[in-house]
């Protein structure tokens, strides 16, 4: 074996390197702006939310003008929503800014099983057209955000397992490639679709 053919094989190790590394960078990459493609359906929907809820709140207004802080609640808890929404928006794979947005998520379910709690007993809210009307947008809203959310969750479950397997994990380590978060409710009631009940 010359000289020059030992260059050659370390040469062609080398491309092959090279051409290996690459691959597995893009992959990655690939993947991560899968699951950030994945929040950004998540956002449209979630934000078709909060523009619903406000209509529906002042729909309601009429009817309940003594429960005045109920509704308060309800308004109250979609802005920290919106707001934990922006901050997550600017980066999903940020773990701080999506818990924040689940955490909030977590308290606007919350209000607003509480504001259908207290409209069950209001049958004259169930003759109003317009928040019929409402209430079935906010339900087709509320499974379009499930499905995202779904997506979403299993886009970064095939992100999160390609960076840990070896040898991506050297990549995802040296490029910081970072864990990203689920979207995942704690509450097992509020998992399920918010239902608007007249």
């Amino acid at each position: 074996m010359t000289l020059g053919n030992v260059l050659l094989i370390i040469l062609g190790g080398f491309v092959l390197l090279i051409i290996w590394f690459v691959v597995m960078y893009n992959r990655l990459v690939t993947l991560r702006n899968q699951f950030k493609n994945g929040f950004s359906q998540i956002d449209v929907q979630l934000n078709r939310r909060y523009d619903l809820i406000p209509n529906l709140v002042e729909a309601a207004k009429a009817y309940l003008s003594h429960e005045r802080e109920t509704l308060d609640a309800v308004i109250s808890a979609r802005n920290a929503a919106a707001s934990a929404m922006k901050a997550a928006k600017r980066d999903p794979s940020n773990a701080k800014a999506m818990q924040s947005l689940v955490a909030t998520e977590s308290a606007l379910g919350g209000a607003m099983l509480n504001f259908n709690a207290l409209t069950e007993a209001y049958p004259e809210l169930k003759a109003n057209e317009t928040i019929a009307q409402l209430q079935e947008e906010l339900t087709s809203t509320e499974n379009r955000v499930a499905f995202a959310r779904q997506r979403y969750n299993d886009d970064v479950m095939t992100y999160n397992t390609q960076r840990q397997l070896f040898p991506d994990v050297l990549i995802a380590n040296l490029f910081r490639f970072d864990e990203a978060v689920y979207f995942e409710l704690t509450d097992p009631e509020q998992a399920k679709p918010v239902r608007v009940q007249f």
